[in-house]
């Protein structure tokens, strides 16, 4: 970046462009030379093709946070008990009596498994959670930048009007000055 619009991004951000961390010097490049930050995020990382086991925890995890998960998982376990107990009416020996240790197992193997897979999930989606983060950030701060030119450019404006309307009274003056001594010198 040239100097001068080095100068312009340190006032703007009222820091030396070298001291500004990587968001901050990606948003005074954008402001100096024009440029919107904004982009399509979902566009932008189509590229990144998620590998078959991440493509699985996804669905596993949108599966196993379903309604129809939780439905069929409670037929599953009310099913269990219902044919253990009724195995255990009779012929007073079911493969699974109460309290159901084969069953807390299999609970138990599901969890250990269906866990990580989640945890795999979830910290792909707060990958992009964290990028979308950073792009809002970058985003807000071109906008209050944006804004406090605009600022800057009213009040130019404004001043320069003051000047002119200064200007303009002063040569008022002065003519009704001349008018004036015409007055009086006649």
């Amino acid at each position: 970046m040239s100097l001068r619009k080095h100068h312009i991004a340190e006032g703007l951000m009222g820091s030396q462009y070298e001291t500004m961390d990587e968001h901050m010097q990606r948003v005074a490049r954008h402001m100096t030379e024009r440029h919107p930050v904004s982009r399509n995020l979902a566009a932008h990382h189509t590229h990144e093709v998620p590998s078959r086991g991440q493509r699985a925890a996804d669905a596993m995890a949108r599966f196993g946070g379903s309604w129809t998960f939780i439905f069929i998982f409670m037929l599953i376990l009310v099913s269990w008990v219902i044919l253990n107990s009724v195995i255990l009416l009779r012929t007073d020996s079911a493969f699974d009596p109460y309290p159901y240790i084969l069953l807390n197992l299999f609970l138990s193997m599901l969890a250990s498994i269906q866990a990580p897979i989640i945890l795999m999930s979830q910290n792909r989606q707060s990958e992009v959670d964290r990028r979308q983060a950073e792009h809002d950030y970058e985003v807000n701060l071109k906008a209050e930048l944006e804004i406090l030119l605009l600022h800057e450019k009213l009040d130019g404006l404004r001043e320069q009007q003051w000047q002119e309307l200064i200007n303009l009274q002063q040569q008022q003056i002065s003519l009704l000055e001349k008018l004036l001594v015409e007055k009086n010198a006649k």
